[in-house]
């Protein structure tokens, strides 16, 4: 399972939709792989959804949630003026530096 985040470019006069995450689950088809997604606005105007994927690869799995919060952005009229800015992985920075600072 991969944890890929969507950054949504906001909507200039109305804040994410409470139900955004139930929007875009409901957007999602069976085949998409796509168990669960979660809605965060981590700052006024700037907003993620994280979808929960289940994939056999990390592009496979970018691919599916970039494709369900397309989707979703289009087929519900609460989403109208919002697009989708970025959809990815993110990397855990702080852990790999740990490993880099690690002796051999």
């Amino acid at each position: 399972m991969y944890l890929v985040h969507a950054r949504l470019l906001p909507h200039p006069h109305k804040p994410l939709p409470t139900d955004a995450a139930a929007l875009v689950q409901r957007a999602s088809r069976a085949g998409d792989g796509v168990e669960f997604v979660v809605a965060h606005t981590v700052a006024p105007g700037t907003s993620v959804l994280g979808f929960f994927v289940l994939a056999s690869s990390l592009a496979e799995a970018e691919t599916a949630a970039s494709k369900v919060c397309r989707r979703a952005l289009s087929m519900y009229e609460a989403f109208r003026g919002f697009g989708m800015l970025s959809c990815g992985t993110v990397m855990p920075a702080a852990y790999y530096e740990r490993l880099l600072d690690e002796p051999d």
